[in-house]
């Protein structure tokens, strides 16, 4: 289905893997780390994947890495575009803190 004309396409949605659920759900997870967290899933929706900064892997396109916080200061959130899915979404696979 097309975008009506002068829209933009809407995001994709950005949906947690277990293993990041599990984190944001850690009492003793930092705020600034769970602000940064939930930042990254609101650049990933609205930007369809394609994050200022990230990086793609060589053998897997899909995949993509981001930086968390500050020019990465608190980690990295890896993340894959599932565009031939239906629907279409994005899957926040592992948070690397550091």
């Amino acid at each position: 289905m097309s975008e009506p004309h002068g829209e933009e396409p809407a995001g994709l949605p950005c949906v947690l893997s277990e293993e990041v659920t599990e984190l944001l759900m850690d009492k003793s997870l930092p705020g600034a780390v769970f602000g940064a967290i939930v930042a990254a899933t609101v650049v990933i929706n609205e930007t369809r994947g394609e994050v200022p900064g990230s990086t793609a892997s060589a053998k897997w396109p899909q995949q993509r890495r981001m930086p968390l916080g500050a020019d990465g200061s608190l980690g990295i959130a890896e993340y894959v575009i599932v565009a031939d899915a239906h629907p279409p979404h994005i899957v926040l696979t592992r948070v690397q803190l550091y």
